[in-house]
């Protein structure tokens, strides 16, 4: 096979950090390719007034896959006052660059898979019968609908005439809300499609059919938000019936948010719009070892995006040595290897890392539930090159 081309994007603050070493555990795995750097974050944004220069999305046009480290965003207001004073008052915008590319690459399955790893300090405990301990296995995977939703970003303070008088002639918007002064108005849509619904809610059972899970959940709120919620509640009920064995229900995502701690072993597929995808997601992620091991995937029909989920954590990234947890950016390197059907390079490093928890002679400060500075290094915890090191010597 012919040496691969990837993008390498770093973003911001640590992401510039755990990409570097996602990359060094590929090379170490025999992983063929070619890392071409791309532009992005909030340096692009103070000094051009855009977090996503073109170039990079003419780069992911060209080579179609990406790595991705993680980005730093701020209000409105604040995003604003960081502009270079040339650039100030020009009309510029900030918008958050990954939502960008979602958006314009049509990125719309999220995939987030959050599973035990034998050995981790950070798994979820709870009390059994008599007093007992249990750790319960968790194995789910989140299929997030990635482009859609409250993170569609159709919203407005203050809207135009002609949006606010579309918005009245909905009884419940008048009723509850004409009282307020045009000015005073803030919205944010949630708009749901059936064809983005339906590739996710597809995407997900597939997935199921695929790796034997038995359940598929949707988690969402059709019993109050019922057009948006309820639409994917009626494709998911009119597909279960292409699936036997797969055993289909829905919950309510303030439930679901108490069940997980409940009961997570029961759960195995679920599904989610774009805001309650991210919240149910990051939950199952805090009983797996939290953000440091959680990964994830953005899959379009041309264009694939690999990041973790954790963010920036500026306060980090001038730490010599750093001290930050690699696992999820690793982990989101070895989607990719499954997305280009590098199955079994994927497989090594996951089965590596696996190693390196269960062993636990090698754990980053978070796995010793130490406070993230860096005096933790002189308390046992590895610093990030040594993890990686670690996942490498375990290769």
């Amino acid at each position: 096979m012919s040496k691969r081309t990837i993008v390498a994007i770093p973003g911001d603050g640590i992401g510039k950090i755990v990409l570097e070493e996602a990359i060094r555990v590929l090379d170490a795995a025999g992983f063929d390719a070619e890392y071409v750097h791309a532009d992005i974050g909030w340096e692009f944004w103070r000094k051009e007034g855009n977090p996503l220069p073109q170039r990079t999305v003419d780069l992911l046009e060209e080579h179609k896959i990406a790595l991705f480290g993680a980005i730093t965003s701020k209000p409105k207001s604040e995003a604003a006052k960081e502009l270079a004073p040339e650039l100030a008052d020009k009309g510029f915008i900030y918008y958050s660059p990954i939502v960008g590319l979602r958006q314009h690459f049509k990125l719309d399955i999220c995939q987030r898979p959050c599973k035990t790893l034998k050995g981790n300090p950070l798994n979820f405990i709870r009390r059994g019968a008599n007093g007992t301990i249990e750790e319960p296995a968790v194995d789910v995977v989140v299929f997030r609908q990635n482009t859609e939703g409250l993170y569609g970003g159709v919203e407005w303070t203050n809207p135009s005439k002609q949006v606010y008088d579309a918005f009245m002639t909905h009884p419940k918007f008048s009723k509850n809300f004409g009282w307020s002064p045009k000015d005073e108005v803030a919205i944010s849509t949630r708009i749901f499609t059936r064809k983005y619904s339906e590739r996710i809610i597809r995407t997900a059972f597939e997935y199921a059919k695929k790796f034997g899970y038995e359940r598929v959940t949707l988690c969402e709120k059709p019993n109050v938000i019922r057009e948006t919620s309820g639409m994917m509640l009626a494709i998911c009920r009119e597909m279960e019936k292409e699936y036997e064995g797969i055993r289909f229900n829905y919950t309510n995502i303030d439930a679901q948010m108490m069940w997980l701690t409940k009961n997570p072993e029961t759960y195995g597929v679920i599904i989610a719009g774009n805001m309650f995808g991210d919240i149910v997601s990051d939950g199952f992620a805090g009983l797996i070892g939290g953000l440091g091991f959680a990964c994830s995937a953005n899959i379009g029909e041309k264009v694939a995006i690999f990041e973790p989920t954790h963010g920036s954590a500026p306060k980090y990234e001038n730490m010599k040595p750093s001290i930050v947890n690699p696992i999820a950016m690793i982990m989101s390197a070895c989607m990719m290897l499954d997305y280009i059907d590098e199955t079994e390079i994927a497989n090594n490093i996951r089965n590596a890392i696996a190693k390196v928890v269960e062993e636990g002679k090698i754990r980053a400060y978070d796995m010793m539930k130490l406070h993230g500075c860096q005096e933790v290094l002189n308390q046992g915890a590895a610093s990030t090159k040594e993890m990686t090191d670690a996942v490498i010597t375990a290769l």
